[in-house]
Parts: C-alpha cells; structure tokens; sequence
C-alpha cells in the first residue's frame, strides 16, 4: 500500500479517531466557553450591552434555573429551548467575572427542589393526568437578598430572551426603585379641579406606576429636572414657559430619558383656556400640546390640529342621534389597535396585544436633525388625515365614516428617538451661563401622540369585588407605559440590546416548494369545481327532457355519455393533482439528500481534513 494511502487504512482511521478524540478532551478543557457562531442572527453572541452590564457587576448575584428535565422530555420544543437557556445562563456566568452563580436545579413532583420553586413563584404547568408540575424558570437573588424571577420561559418569545435574562441581571444590581419625574397638565393623581367634573379619582395608570416607580410631580411647568430624576414623564404640555423649556431640553443633553405624551386634540382634557397673547384662538387649540422647539431638535414633528383615522382599527361603539338609538358603528377616530400595529424590533411595543387610543396624532420625522426615528405604533397602510376640529363639534361615527378615503400609507403614532441632539436653545436663554450646547451622550426619547390612552375609559373597566373596587384591564395602555419607563429608566446597555432571533427556524426552501405546488393544486382544485358545475348544469339540462318507464326515469344515451365523460375527467385531474404532490415530495427529497450529504459527509471530511494537516 502506498504511503499516501496509510491515512485511509484501518489503522489510519483509527488514528485519526483517536486524534478527534483528543482534540475534544483539549477543546473542552482550553477552549471551554469559547464558541464561533456562525447563525445567521448571531443567535448564540451576547450583545455588546450584556457584556457590559456584566462585566460592571460589584456585588454577588446568584441565578437559581428551574428546568424539569425529565418531566418535559416528552416535548421536544420545551426540551430543546431549555437547553438553549440553560447554555445562555451559562455564558453569563462566565463572562461575569465571578459575580454570577448559577445553580441548576430540576425539580420533580414532590422534592426539595418543587418547594423551592414554588417558594419562589415559579409557574409550574400540568405535564399528566396526575396533576405533576413542570417548571422552566429562573429566581435570581442579590447580596442584600432582594429577588427578582421570570417565572416562565416561553418558547414563542425567544426574541426577547437575552434582554429578559439582562434586564433580571440588571435590576438586581440595580435594585432600588427608579424615579420618575412627572409634569401633567392632565388630572392623573384625581387632585386637580376640572371645570366640569370637579376633582376626580386617581386615574388607574398612575396607580399601575406607582407599584414599579417612585413617582415625583415636579408641577405643571418646573424651571429645573432634580438630579435624582431618571426619566421624566411628560404628559400633556399646553404652553410651557421658556424657562421649563430649556430645563428639559438640557435634562436631555445630559443624558436624561424622556417619555412624552402629546396630543394635537386631548379629549380627556375640559378645560378652557385663553389663547396666547397675539394668537388668534383655534377651535383645537385649547386642547392641543407640543413641545415644538424641543421636537425641531430631536428631529421629529407632531401634525398640529390632525387626528389619525383608520378603519381597519376602529373602535366599534354605541351610536345615538337625538336620544335615539343609532346601534353600534365604527368610529374610525377612536382605534383599537392591535399586533400588526407595533413594532415587533423594540422591546417597548414587541410583546402588546392591544393598545386603544382616542384621536391620536400624526408623527413626522425630520431627516435633517440627523437623529434614529423608530416607529412604534403606526396605524394600517387605510389611514387617512383628518381634521381635529370634526372631533371637537361632535361629528357623528356616521359621517366620519361616509367621508372617509383611505390614504394607503401608514401613520406613525408613537416612535422612539435616539442619536445626538443639539440644543433647541443654541444662544441659551436669559440669566443662565452654565449650559449644553450637545448631548454628552446619545439621546433616548419616546413620543406618544395621544394622551386619552391614558384614560381609565379607553382601556380599563371596574368592578364591585366584595366591597372593594376591582380593575380589569381590556388593552395594555399600562403595559406600553410600564415597559417605556422601565426601558428608559435602564442603562444605556439595556436600552439598546438588540431583539434575538429564533434558534428554531422554519425550513424556508421546503416552505417555498410546498407553498408553489400548494399554489398549483388550488389551480387545479378550482378547474375541477368548474368542470364539475358545468357538468352537473348540463345533467340538469338534459334531465329536462328525461323519459320514464314504469313510474322510474331512464337516462338517455347522451346523459350516460356526458357523466362517463365528466368521471374520465375527474380521474384526469387527480392524476394531475397525485402528480404535482409527487413532484413536491420529490423536491423535498432531493433538497434533504443534499442536506445530508453536506451534514453527514462533508461537514465531517472537513474536520478530518483539518485535524490531519
């Protein structure tokens, strides 16, 4: 045997084997934790954010994964993503310097490690008949004993999995809760006398707030942001003085968060109030806040005096003209938006299921401030302007709707802003020396164009339990405020780590084959339902002129023929539609030989080529 043959002999296979093997062992020895990810979304590197947020840990963090291994061995989605979670806790670990412990636990019905979950609150789901529970979450604990936990893992949010995990780790070390400085001009906190209403109970949203945020109301127009502020929630703004102007403008330059609800036509808002002096007053006026030298900087615009209109989101509502009854009709101004209307990308909107806004406005971006304009929530491409003042004289559901053309684009009605800024006041203002003229860091704003999605009655309604007032939410107004200030109220990592993608992806060639011999059997399918009713419209024709013999009709030569010859085509079409799913599955065949080939012999041809140079 020739030497260049040795390597493919029995003792040079056996060689070689023995070689892999080593490599392993030292692989696994020097190379632990070390990974080249080559998926398409880099679906197994953590994000620069993470790293950093890891990698400035002070204090010990302990991670304890509650995973029932074999109680979810019979599933084999929930199996493999538990594994996926466990290497991603694994690789926090590692890159923590120390400051992480991760503990795996795998409770089973009836142990220690159950207690522990459910002393933690971890959601147990049934797995049998007998009532055992299964259990795939993680409670994390500080050194001072604070905890947080994700109770859950579920497979279908896989995209927010890492800023999940991150965000736990984050909070923990930053444990105490953020501030959250609050300028309204609207009655949240139920103190604030309406001309028509009096004072008013304490709107519901703000009540949600105060569970997860320490809330300070810095008044209506404050000339300074407290440095403890680390988002400042704006809401309603009516004819800001320049003084609160340039206090938030230099509030963001400075690295502060801004969450802003803004509204060309606020319908929860009653009161009258004066046109400036000069200015003529508009029959929206009164109702309509901006922050107009502030959002020229940012680079974004609110439409002044436009609402947003849309039919496919429309709110269906009870109807009534004169005291009469009308029934319910859409009211295209009022919408009930819904998963297709928010940006799956952000954190901030990618998991809501509705979200009901009452004439919101339209949000603009200006390319030339050079600033990221992200949509969050933007209506459907059946859009269509209108004018706010057909809001404010009560124009009926009806008419709205006789009016209506859809525009076929959509509108952006809330959006995230984030990049560079200057300042709106670049030659300051009078009696101020010390000041910004730039952002020190990138800005992080949200824009809301509508402030009645705050309003108990867009998205929440109250039952009597026992003598005690019960909410029960219908929309996640206070899920879309919550996740913007606990984004924004985060590092500057949190904010902007990246949604992952999904480690189980679809087989898209296979997908594609079925979908165009799917394609080619409905064409199909269609041509043999229109033989097959012009066919029975011809029987039925000639059954007209049918004889009978001894009470039973007898079908002419010319019938019989007609139905032989509808049966020969219905035999010719299914051979034609066995045919087309035969040359699917002959498509589907040879794509997965040649995936085999590539996965069974080249993949490992390769390896052995390398290990042998």
């Amino acid at each position: 045997m020739l030497k260049g043959q040795k390597l493919f002999s029995g003792a040079g296979l056996v060689a070689v084997a023995a070689l892999l093997i080593v490599i392993n062992l030292a692989a696994g020895v020097f190379l632990k934790g070390q990974r080249l990810d080559m998926t398409a979304n880099r679906l197994y590197t953590l994000s620069e954010g993470t790293q950093n947020i890891l990698g400035n840990l002070d204090e010990k963090i302990t991670l304890r994964f509650y995973f029932s291994e074999q109680l979810l061995s019979g599933m084999p989605a929930i199996s493999t993503y538990g594994q996926r979670v466990k290497e991603l806790l694994e690789q926090y670990a590692a890159l923590a310097d120390g400051q992480i412990e991760l503990v795996v636990k795998n409770p089973e019905p009836f142990s220690d490690e159950e207690a522990e979950a459910m002393h933690y609150r971890l959601q147990g789901i049934p797995v049998d008949t007998t009532g055992s529970l299964a259990y795939f979450g993680v409670a994390g604990v500080n050194a001072a004993g604070k905890r947080r936990v994700l109770p859950y893992f579920q497979a279908e949010q896989e995209e927010s999995l890492e800023y999940e995990l991150s965000g736990l780790v984050y909070g923990l070390a930053n444990p105490q809760k953020k501030v959250v400085g609050l300028i309204s001009d609207l009655p949240l906190d139920g103190g604030k006398a309406n001309v028509f209403l009096g004072k008013t109970q304490e709107w519901f949203i703000l009540t949600q707030l105060k569970r997860s945020f320490d809330i300070q109301d810095l008044g209506d127009a404050p000339g300074l942001i407290p440095e403890n502020v680390d988002v400042l929630m704006i809401v309603h703004p009516k004819q800001l003085d320049e003084k609160t102007l340039f206090a938030i403008d230099q509030y963001v330059l400075g690295g502060g968060r801004v969450l802003a609800f803004l509204d060309p036509f606020a319908e929860g808002d009653l009161a009258i109030d004066k046109p400036a002096e000069g200015e003529q007053m508009n029959a929206t006026s009164a109702r309509a806040s901006d922050l107009v030298p502030l959002m020229q900087a940012w680079g974004v615009e609110l439409m002044p005096y436009v609402v947003a209109a849309d039919r496919r989101a429309a709110t269906r509502i009870k109807s009534s003209v004169g005291g009469q009854d009308k029934g319910v009709v859409d009211y295209v101004a009022w919408l009930t938006l819904g998963e297709d209307n928010f940006s799956s990308e952000d954190f901030v909107s990618g998991r809501l299921n509705s979200l009901v806004m009452g004439s919101p406005g339209i949000l603009r971006q200006n390319p030339a401030a050079g600033t990221r304009f992200t949509p969050l929530v933007r209506t459907s491409d059946q859009s269509m302007p209108i004018d706010a003042a057909s809001i404010q004289f009560f124009t009926s559901p009806e008419e709205l709707l006789q009016a209506y053309v859809p525009g076929g684009e959509p509108f952006v009605l809330a959006a995230r802003i984030s990049g560079n800024v200057v300042s709106a006041f670049p030659d300051g203002i009078d009696g101020v020396e010390d000041r910004l003229t730039q952002s020190s860091e990138p800005a992080n704003v949200i824009i809301v164009a509508d402030t009645d999605l705050l309003r108990d009655m867009f998205w929440v309604d109250f039952q009597d339990f026992h003598g005690r007032r019960a909410a029960v939410p219908r929309a996640d107004n206070d899920t879309f405020v919550i996740n913007a200030l606990d984004n924004l109220s985060g590092s500057n990592d949190l904010i902007n780590l990246r949604s992952r993608g999904r480690s189980v992806r679809p087989f898209e060639k296979v997908a594609d084959l079925r979908a165009a011999a799917d394609q080619e059997f409905r064409i199909k399918e269609l041509q043999l339902q229109e033989k097959l009713s012009r066919t029975g419209h011809k029987i039925k024709e000639l059954q007209k002129s049918v004889t009978s013999e001894a009470g039973k009709p007898v079908m002419s030569e010319e019938q019989l023929n007609e139905i032989n010859k509808f049966r020969a085509e219905h035999i010719e079409i299914r051979k034609d539609l066995r045919n087309v799913q035969h040359a699917l599955g002959k498509d589907i065949e040879s794509l997965g030989t040649r995936l085999k080939i590539f996965n069974i012999a080249l993949v490992p041809l390769v390896v052995i080529v390398l290990a042998t140079i």
